[in-house]
């Protein structure tokens, strides 16, 4: 049932104001700027895939000013062992997210909302819950996790599906990874982030005094989840 209390109307607004702060920051960054932040997390990313291994991970295609750069799809399927899969996003129409697998950058095609999708054979909504590692999209992530999307709802409820356990990173410009952002009930959290500086920081959902945050790069602790 729709929230239509002062509460969460002030929270929407908030959401909106600090969602367009943020994509500003994102049109005001130049064009060598984007591409050696790219550059830094993509070589994050990969070294990530390469100590985990993962059967299968998901990934999506950054569009615009979005970090990773457009070629991510390409750079972490490369870095996966033999047989490893990588899952991109397909916009249904009611904004969740099936997925399919990516087959190289020809059988991309234009999408929903300025995505890039895969025109492969659908998986289904589940597809995303047997991945090993979750790389997913937002405009910013403060230090309990939590993330701002672009407001469809699509990614926190492929997270609902994904387990605890499993590795959730979100790749972000620097200054994005803030102390608090407004959330609202259904925003799922997520478990690390990276950024161009920062590298991988894991993040502490139980913490809410923004502390918390390290970075993380051993291999054994990755893998120990």
């Amino acid at each position: 049932m729709p929230d239509f209390s002062d509460e969460a109307e002030v929270t929407n607004e908030a959401k909106r104001d600090t969602r367009a702060a943020l994509l500003a920051g994102r049109r005001a960054l130049t064009a060598p700027r984007r591409a050696e932040a790219a550059a830094r997390v993509q070589a994050e990313l990969v070294s990530v895939v390469r100590r985990m291994r993962p059967r299968r991970m998901t990934a999506y295609v950054p569009v615009g000013s979005e970090p990773g750069g457009a070629d991510l799809p390409a750079v972490l399927h490369a870095a996966l062992p033999p047989g490893g899969e990588l899952l991109l996003p397909v916009l249904l129409d009611d904004l969740d997210l099936d997925w399919a697998v990516w087959t190289g950058p020809d059988a991309l095609v234009a999408a929903g909302r300025g995505m890039r999708e895969p025109s492969g054979p659908r998986l289904g909504v589940d597809a995303v819950a047997r991945a090993e590692l979750v790389v997913v999209p937002a405009l910013a992530v403060d230090r309990r996790g939590l993330r701002l999307g672009r407001g469809g709802g699509s990614y926190d409820r492929a997270l609902a599906r994904v387990p605890a356990t499993t590795l959730t990173v979100v790749p972000l410009h620097d200054g994005e990874l803030v102390d608090v952002l407004p959330t609202e009930p259904h925003d799922r959290p997520v478990r690390a982030v990276v950024t161009p500086t920062g590298g991988l920081r894991t993040l502490d959902p139980a913490l809410a005094d923004g502390e918390g945050v390290a970075p993380h790069t051993s291999a054994g602790r990755i893998r120990g989840r």
